[in-house]
């Protein structure tokens, strides 16, 4: 009987697999004593691009558009053709059905939080996984964390909500960044703008800050120095009081 344990990222894999005496190091995973523990890098899978869905191109009169069923496909990079699937994901996520197809049961030990059971999910539901699948929940890396962690695993179930919750954050993003994308490039007229959830306010704060520095004036200053005596000793104090206006500067 075999166990597949995957986590979010190759250095925690590697955590996990010194821990539960996996040392033969695969490509893109590493087994031993009974487990096989691979990895994910990050996000391997999300939703898919409009084209996907029969929408091409940017049409005023197609807006919004609100796919009935998301489609789940392979992390996409841009590229001069539009989006392709990155081939490093491809790679791993073919690796990682090995490993489930190898094994009795899963142990997703992604990283405990919201978009940790998501990157799961995503990859599971992908490749049309059935196989049980047990939570590592943990918040420490520490070899007594993980441990008890494997010791204490929880019911994958117990996570239905958080997974809910991941998969309507996600989906609600799409539907902002791509409908907000497309309406802004319309309205401009020339050129393709991206907007979206979390990238759009810290552009705005980059850009606010930005300007600050580029509007930045000068603004007169004076250093107060005083001199007392105390015993045979010179205390020298210096006292940094800063003006906004040379007139604010009054004699006591």
């Amino acid at each position: 009987m075999k166990t597949a344990i995957i986590a979010e990222k190759p250095s925690v894999a590697r955590e996990i697999a010194a821990i539960v005496g996996a040392t033969a190091k695969k490509d893109g995973y590493i087994q031993g004593n009974g487990y096989i523990v691979t990895w994910a890098f990050g996000h391997l899978v999300g939703l898919a691009m409009p084209d996907e869905y029969g929408f091409t191109g940017f049409s005023r009169e197609r807006l919004p558009i609100m796919p009935e069923q998301f489609i789940l496909r392979p992390r996409q990079v841009k590229g001069e053709k539009g989006y392709a699937p990155d081939a490093g994901a491809l790679k791993q996520l073919n690796i990682i059905k090995e490993v489930f197809d190898k094994c009795d049961k899963i142990i997703v030990a992604t990283d405990a939080g919201r978009e940790g059971e998501l990157i799961f999910r995503y990859i599971y539901d992908y490749l049309k996984c059935s196989k049980p699948f047990d939570r590592l929940w943990i918040s420490s890396l520490t070899d007594k964390a993980i441990r008890e962690g494997l010791q204490n695993l929880k019911e994958g179930k117990n996570y239905d909500n958080l997974f809910y919750a991941a998969k309507a954050r996600s989906e609600a993003d799409w539907l902002v960044g791509i409908n907000a994308s497309q309406a802004l490039s319309i309205v401009a007229g020339r050129g393709t703008f991206s907007l979206g959830r979390v990238q759009t306010p810290t552009l705005a704060m980059i850009c606010k800050r930005y300007w600050e520095y580029k509007n930045f004036v000068p603004v007169p200053y004076w250093q107060v120095r005083l001199q007392t005596e105390h015993s045979s000793s010179h205390i020298i104090v210096v006292l940094m009081m800063i003006f906004t206006r040379p007139d604010d500067l009054n004699p006591v």
